[in-house]
């Protein structure tokens, strides 16, 4: 794809599947990773965040169907508001570029993808997981996007292989836009462990068996605090209307180990990186709770449910990773990496680490300036 050149002008950024007022904190990253880098090389740009919790008017993205329809009909006006813009900014919500989570969701955010390359605007797929893609629509769907993406960036050197496979080498092989965001101004707000417990694997999931899930969580706990550490929870999706999120299942641990465990619930993206910054250790299935707090520099043991999780944190140089499909795995494996010595200078080396990579993105981006 030959490089598109913006120019000199205010540049008007859309910024998909990210947002700044998701209660998921792991989308707020995206979203505010995504402003802070672009700013690096366009200090003036004008930006517009969409996800599925802040959708136009005009983008009728309910079902595949009222997408195509729309492309046909008009009458929403998607095709004008799309073209106000001059760059497509394609998080992807950081791993749904990919038909595990759904045909739908996958079609939803091509379509969208697709429709806005069509005005002719700029489109980059931000560094995201890319794949895995398990049907032959959903790869021809993704060959498609990427296809016609004027630039594409991996956060991880599986997604690069894929993206290739799909017969679009990726531009630039990074890391998660979290590392783009500012260190956190600290507040003298001190934990030992943070715990994570993921809502979606607690309550049921395709990813993990959630049975097991629990078990873990619940011989955890006391394995922590049997070695003298302090237990504090953190939900990191934040209560909604949304199932999916972590503050019930937070709740329902602290009240089963009663004067044992603390929750603390972040106010915002701000104040959880805060509190992360002041930890001396996160554990977590959400991954980018891990990645909250590598990017502050606090150490993190990841229990990760999928694939995304392990090559990227290997480009970090951070090996602190336990599969949860792993039935031979469990306690004593997280257990272990919770003990590891020298964590806290690596988790330094690992923020330093993920700068970098990302700035690679940055210096990618003023080629377009």
């Amino acid at each position: 794809m030959a490089t598109v050149i913006l120019g000199r002008k205010t540049v008007r950024v859309l910024v998909a599947w990210a947002g700044d007022t998701s209660p998921n904190l792991g989308v707020r990253a995206l979203g505010r990773g995504s402003v802070d880098l672009l700013r690096r090389v366009w200090p003036d740009a004008e930006f517009t965040l969409i996800d599925f919790g802040n959708r136009p008017q005009s983008i009728p993205w309910g079902r595949p169907r009222s997408l195509v329809k729309e492309r046909v009909l008009g009458r929403a006006g998607m095709m004008d508001w799309l073209s106000q813009f001059d760059l497509l900014w394609d998080t992807r919500s950081g791993d749904s570029f990919a038909d595990i989570y759904g045909a739908e969701r996958h079609a939803k955010m091509s379509l969208v993808h697709e429709f806005a390359s069509q005005t002719g605007m700029t489109t980059a797929l931000a560094p995201q997981t890319i794949g895995p893609f398990t049907s032959r629509q959903g790869r021809l769907l993704a060959r498609r996007n990427l296809r016609r993406s004027s630039l594409v960036f991996a956060r991880d050197p599986i997604s690069a292989a894929a993206s290739a496979r799909l017969g679009r080498p990726v531009d630039v092989s990074a890391t998660d836009l979290v590392f783009g965001i500012d260190q956190p101004a600290t507040t003298g707000e001190l934990s030992d462990v943070l715990l994570n417990v993921s809502g979606l694997l607690w309550r049921g999931s395709d990813h993990v068996d959630s049975e097991r899930y629990r078990e873990l969580i619940r011989s955890l706990i006391p394995a922590l605090i049997a070695e003298g550490r302090r237990v504090t929870l953190l939900p990191h999706v934040l209560d909604s209307h949304d199932p999916d999120n972590d503050v019930p299942v937070s709740r329902e641990l602290e009240k089963e180990f009663d004067g044992l465990i603390d929750v603390r619930v972040p106010i915002d993206l701000e104040d959880a990186r805060s509190v992360i910054a002041g930890s001396e250790l996160v554990i977590g299935a959400r991954m980018h709770a891990c990645l909250n707090a590598l990017s502050t520099g606090t150490p993190a043991v990841a229990m990760a449910y999928s694939r995304k999780f392990r090559p990227l944190m290997s480009e970090l140089g951070w090996e602190h990773v336990v599969p949860l499909d792993d039935r031979d795995l469990g306690l004593h494996a997280v257990m272990a990496q919770v003990r590891a010595p020298g964590l806290a200078q690596r988790a330094v080396d690992a923020r330093a680490t993920g700068r970098s990579l990302l700035g690679s993105v940055a210096q990618r981006l003023e080629q377009l300036a």
